[in-house]
């Protein structure tokens, strides 16, 4: 993929975040995205939602957190998103929202089962789920960094969906799936419960993953 310049990436983030809003997977100020961007990152700000958002209200932090003179309030889970892009270092993007099935599952403490393959989208046999703390702490913080190992998404316990990946159009697909594998998990249970893959099964689907699509 192309280096994107810095008004490309702040733009490419106004775009995401208004492709949640659009694609169902997020409403008002909820959620948040945000892109590596040399030491530190690119994060949403505060409070601001989509259809306000622009690329120079995007907030830029350094390695340290601190933002520009000026510069809007960051995200409050700007400590999430920039753990995350530390501890992974073949993470480039983070997105975070408030997808209705997902956060469905996660207020009822519910991790996503592989009830079916593409739950395997996530990096494993299931979508793991974070174990709560207030936003923007640093307890939830280091919950969600500690339940992504190896993974590209986990829920948010009473909360949300978090989704990582080299991009943000890979982040936001990975959102996108984990939602609907979310929707048709929540339909299982209104019908006696899913019929799970088995671990072989889904180790699998995972080694048949490595070599599906378009390779660049």
């Amino acid at each position: 993929m192309p280096e994107l310049s810095e008004q490309q990436a702040r733009e490419a983030i106004v775009q995401a975040m208004q492709a949640m809003d659009a694609r169902g997977l997020n409403r008002g100020t909820s959620g948040n995205v945000s892109l590596r961007w040399g030491d530190g990152l690119l994060v949403t700000p505060s409070g601001v939602t989509p259809d306000r958002l622009t690329a120079e209200g995007i907030v830029h932090l350094d390695a340290e957190g601190h933002a520009a003179p000026g510069a809007l309030k960051p995200s409050s889970e700007w400590r999430m998103h920039a753990g995350v892009l530390t501890r992974r270092p073949d993470v480039r993007a983070v997105v975070h929202c408030h997808a209705r099935h997902a956060t469905i599952l996660a207020c009822a403490g519910k991790p996503i089962p592989p009830a079916h393959y593409m739950v395997g989208v996530g990096g494993g046999s299931d979508v793991p789920l974070a174990p709560y703390a207030p936003f923007g702490s640093d307890e939830l913080a280091q919950a969600v960094i500690e339940t992504l190992q190896g993974r590209f998404a986990c829920l948010m316990a009473n909360h949300g969906l978090i989704a990582v990946s080299t991009s943000l159009p890979r982040a936001l697909a990975i959102a996108e799936e984990i939602e609907e594998q979310a929707a048709v998990y929540w339909g299982t249970l209104a019908i006696g419960g899913p019929n799970l893959l088995t671990e072989d099964q889904m180790a699998d689907i995972l080694q048949r993953f490595q070599s599906y699509g378009q390779k660049r």
